[in-house]
């Protein structure tokens, strides 16, 4: 890739606005590839794995770059669905410009805020692609006043459509004041603006100027004063608000049809920052790569994918990492799609895999200096709330599942994997059950793992009502020492999350000192498994009595009589079962707020609260307690019922009592397969 600075662009966007296919054509019209696949067809550069062939949709991160009037970009396609946008994250943040891909129906503009918003709050320079106009019936006025409210910074309308019998067959470039025809598979004809265009166009461009000039007091003058401002006042306004996040610019075309692309890549090539500035943004001082994803999925094994700032990068230099020390940099690759070719340096502003630096992870920063550097992204890892137990079927796979699970779990942020103690399942986290499908997907495929996927063991725990006094007798004599254990143990209830307590009140030796601790030990053993079947919580236990013989007597004989009078008392003090409550956060478009919450009541959740989403247009956010044994199949219904946007996050709350008849069908169902 020639140039000295190579300049980042993410696609961002909702899934199946056409993120995959606009860098398909980009990478067509810039001739970066022979020919433009598609994505319906399983043929583009993007979405090159099994997965995101078999769903027609990006399934992980997609880098591609090209080269455009001299000047080299990199392309980040970020996967569009929630479940698999954690994967894109820190790449985002490393881009020097978004584009916004965006349906043309103003029905559907309101999947376009939580992107916008997203870019706001990251201060990532942004702009707007209205694709698939070649099918448009809505207007982009009607769009854009849709989508103004979700943007703190103005929209900036750049183009206005030439229509033809109610399709859109080419455009107007208001800061050109030039008409272009779209002809398909060649660039745009120059044609000249229709008489009946000609006060719209006006009008249009007028308010673009007006908006530049909110930012440009002296552009404001000359519109004041009638005064025709030069292109290149409008051209370096457009450039500085742009990069400033004053505007968002907005285009529009067909990424199909190769419609608007050659507008949209001159766009980028003048108003795309630089990779300088992102530096400064994000804080990256002096020469440096930073890593933002780790990837398993070449042929040519582990990579770190990094942006360099500051500098270029030869294969074989020498970095430093975060925690001081040198790392020498192995083989460097150029990144198309799936493809990973080997190159011997790149220039600053690339955006490369890195082999031989094991030791990097995702976040990190690799110096050219003496120190460290530190980049202070702030990335937030999301909250997978989906979750599968998993195992290997055939037992000697394991140690190469385990392997599996922690690669998978390094290159994609959305993964999260580990074990419960009681259950002793392996518990795989995602973003959503179509992420979890794809990650199983993945270990079949890259790891040749059979696995075994179920539902993970709801943690139900049990606990007592009332204190029972019970004694507990150990006797056994089989020809030399025997066993003899004899306690009293006063077993309570402790208040809810106060766990178990063990207390000692005997008195003249009835148990001698050195047994107690065993004593103790066997009431451990009995709160393992309670007489519904479920760990035991909140419970104290003092031994109060007891006797001992002076032969017979053991530390395995008193554990034992601890355990069998611990078993005996909470079989009789009224034994009930508690289930883990979480606390979901659900984030939702105000439409569909209502249908949430009466899901919510009907999986048993009791809702707390319900405010609006503060600086939103009309996002909910409610809070309710929900048992965790309904969260099963909740991040599918919230999605279906609000276009796909709702997303909710739940963390373990508290324990509470099972209602009777529920309880025996658990407690039935528990015994049946135990």
């Amino acid at each position: 890739m020639s140039g000295s600075d190579v300049r980042a662009v993410a696609l961002v966007g909702p899934a199946g606005a056409g993120k995959t296919s606009l860098a398909e054509a980009m990478l067509f019209v810039s001739g970066a590839i022979p020919r433009q696949g598609s994505v319906p067809a399983g043929s583009s550069v993007g979405d090159a794995t099994p997965e995101a062939r078999e769903r027609g949709s990006s399934t992980e991160l997609n880098l591609m770059h090209f080269e455009w009037m001299g000047d080299g970009f990199s392309l980040i396609d970020i996967p569009g669905s929630p479940g698999f946008a954690a994967d894109g994250g820190a790449a985002l943040h490393i881009a020097d410009l978004a584009i916004v891909v965006v349906d043309p129906d103003p029905a559907r503009a309101a999947l376009v805020e939580p992107t916008l918003r997203n870019l706001e709050q990251a201060g990532i320079p942004h702009a707007l692609f209205i694709n698939k106009m070649d099918q448009a019936r809505g207007s982009v006025e009607e769009l854009l006043a849709a989508l103004a409210p979700m943007s703190k910074a103005a929209l900036v309308a750049r183009q206005i459509p030439i229509r033809n019998d109610d399709k859109v067959v080419g455009f107007v470039d208001l800061a050109h004041e030039r008409a272009y025809r779209y002809e398909p598979g060649k660039a745009s004809t120059v044609v000249p603006i229709a008489p009946d265009l000609e006060g719209e166009e006006a009008t249009a461009r007028f308010h673009m100027l007006e908006q530049l000039a909110d930012h440009d007091d002296m552009l404001l003058e000359q519109l004041l004063s009638d005064e025709q401002p030069s292109l290149d006042t409008i051209f370096a306004d457009l450039a500085r608000e742009t990069a400033n996040g004053l505007i968002v610019p907005v285009l529009f075309g067909s990424a199909a049809s190769g419609f608007g692309i050659r507008r949209l890549l001159k766009m980028l090539r003048h108003d795309t920052s630089h990779a300088d500035q992102t530096a400064a943004r994000i804080g990256a001082d002096g020469c440096c790569a930073q890593v933002c994803k780790i990837s398993h999925a070449s042929t040519v094994g582990r990579l770190a994918i990094a942006r360099l700032f500051g500098g270029p990068l030869s294969e074989g230099a020498e970095l430093i990492d975060g925690e001081g020390q040198s790392v020498r940099v192995g083989s460097l690759f150029a990144l198309q799609g799936g493809a990973a070719t080997k190159i011997a340096a790149a220039p600053v502003g690339s955006i490369l895999g890195i082999a031989k630096v094991d030791t990097v992870r995702a976040g990190d920063a690799l110096g050219a200096g003496g120190a460290p550097v530190r980049i202070p992204l702030h990335l937030r890892r999301p909250v997978a709330n989906c979750t599968v137990a998993i195992a290997a079927k055939d037992h000697k796979d394991e140690v190469r599942l385990s392997m599996a699970l922690n690669r998978l779990a390094e290159e994609d942020p959305g993964v999260l994997w580990d074990q419960d103690d009681i259950s002793r399942e392996a518990l795989l986290h995602g973003m959503s059950e179509e992420h979890l499908a794809v990650v199983v997907n993945r270990l079949k495929r890259r790891y040749g793992v059979d696995l075994s996927i179920q539902r993970p063991t709801i943690a139900y725990r049990e606990s007592i009502r009332r204190p029972v006094t019970q004694r507990g007798r150990h006797r056994k004599q089989s020809g030399g020492h025997g066993q003899y254990g004899d306690v009293v143990l006063e077993v309570r209830p402790l208040a809810r999350g106060e766990g178990t307590l063990f207390e000692e009140r005997i008195t003249g030796g009835a148990v001698p000192k050195q047994w107690i601790p065993a004593v103790e030990k066997g009431m451990m053993d009995a709160l393992v498994k309670g007489p519904l079947g479920f760990p035991v919580v909140d419970v104290a236990a003092a031994l109060v009595d007891g006797s001992f013989h002076s032969v017979d007597s053991s530390e395995l004989a008193f554990r034992t009589a601890g355990r069998i009078a611990t078993a005996d008392a909470l079989a009789g003090a009224s034994p009930y079962l508690l289930e883990p409550v979480a606390h979901v956060t659900i984030t939702t478009p105000g439409s569909a707020t209502s249908r949430i919450t009466s899901a919510a009541a009907s999986r048993r959740g009791q809702v707390l609260r319900m405010n609006p989403l503060e600086g939103w247009s009309n996002w909910d956010v409610v809070e309710m307690l929900l048992p965790e044994a309904s969260l099963h199949g909740l991040e599918a219904e919230v999605r279906s019922m609000s276009q796909g946007m709702a997303h909710y996050e739940a963390h373990f709350d508290h324990l509470a009592e099972v209602a009777p008849k529920l309880a025996d069908t658990i407690v039935q169902a528990a015994r049946q397969t135990a």
